[in-house]
């Protein structure tokens, strides 16, 4: 009996050590090493002048092969470590981009973010590194900019990869718009418990490990940052960017060989804590979507990965490199 009530006095201190040991990271990522030398582009756009951080990685054994990986909303170039070493090790030259207002590149004070302005940034660097031709694979977020890519630049891309995209719905259709300002306030909240919470909830079906956790930490060490405000700004302002332009209406012109890896046991949807119980049971059902959206993009193949929710690449690795380097040979 003295231990239980010993051990409800201390667990808030256990907590708030937890908290304390998540590094604190400045904006830009500067005091946070990546995985591989990080080089940046000066990019000019809407009136300022940027920094767009990559990772640009050519093998010894290079098969003149190129895949550029694209980061999903809460996340940066830094998590696909694994999937680069797998495909350099193959002979692929990796081009990872931190997209402006992400990881290690600039977080302007105001922008009008599009997925086509992303894509253009994206197009600039290729063409500063000199490749005309490359595959192109993107996450979450990612997924939608790898689209709306394909789409403007076809010549561009030699084969197109999805990773658990979002945007496979158009949840405007049943959720209610939110301003930018309801968005940036919500983002003001995050701290390291709140990112944990929605990760192993929505990730990790409850589960949570040590590759999890740093991921995790990433996220929420700049939350405490003097001036986080401006990441949260930036990331309201992406939120609007996801939630007003879809993508899928537009599947059906994407001329590159595509492929969908899709983890099935994945719910992820925009806005679900805004709609009725009944109609979250709806949204996000990706074992349904990755189906719908194999037949509404030509020339695509669909490969499933069961009891794996919204990030394969993490989750269950080798179920989605195995599939992935297959498609790209």
């Amino acid at each position: 009996m003295k231990f239980i009530k010993l051990f409800i006095l201390i667990l808030p201190l256990l907590c708030f050590s937890q908290e304390e040991k998540i590094k604190q990271l400045d904006i830009n990522l500067t005091n946070y090493e990546y995985p591989f030398p990080v080089k940046f582009l000066e990019l000019s756009n809407q009136r300022q002048n940027l920094k767009m951080g990559y990772m640009d990685i050519i093998p010894e054994n290079y098969n003149k092969k190129n895949i550029v990986l694209l980061h999903g909303k809460n996340f940066n170039g830094a998590y696909w470590e694994s999937t680069i070493k797998a495909l350099t090790k193959e002979g692929f030259r990796v081009i990872v981009p931190d997209q402006i207002g992400f990881g290690k590149s600039t977080k302007p004070d105001n922008f009008q973010y599009t997925f086509q302005q992303l894509a253009e940034n994206t197009k600039k660097l290729l063409d500063h590194l000199g490749i005309e031709k490359t595959a192109v694979l993107g996450h979450s977020m990612g997924g939608m900019l790898a689209a709306r890519f394909a789409l403007l630049y076809p010549e561009t891309t030699e084969k197109l990869i999805l990773e658990n995209p979002i945007g496979l719905e158009d949840w405007k259709l049943i959720v209610p718009y939110k301003s930018v300002d309801w968005w940036y306030e919500s983002e003001l909240k995050q701290n390291y418990e709140a990112i944990k919470k929605y990760q192993m909830a929505n990730y990790y079906d409850g589960k949570w490990n040590a590759d999890y956790q740093k991921w995790a930490e990433l996220g929420a060490g700049w939350t405490t940052a003097p001036n986080y405000d401006r990441v949260a700004w930036n990331s309201a302002l992406l939120y609007d960017m996801i939630f007003t332009q879809p993508v899928l209406y537009e599947f059906k012109n994407i001329k590159s060989p595509t492929l969908l890896i899709i983890g099935t046991r994945d719910k992820t949807a925009l806005g679900k804590p805004l709609v009725s119980a009944e109609v979250q049971k709806t949204m996000g059902n990706y074992a349904e979507l990755g189906k719908k959206t194999q037949k509404s993009i030509p020339n695509s193949k669909l490969v499933e990965i069961a009891n794996t929710g919204h990030l394969p690449h993490i989750e269950s690795f080798d179920a989605f490199i195995k599939p992935l380097i297959v498609f790209l040979k």
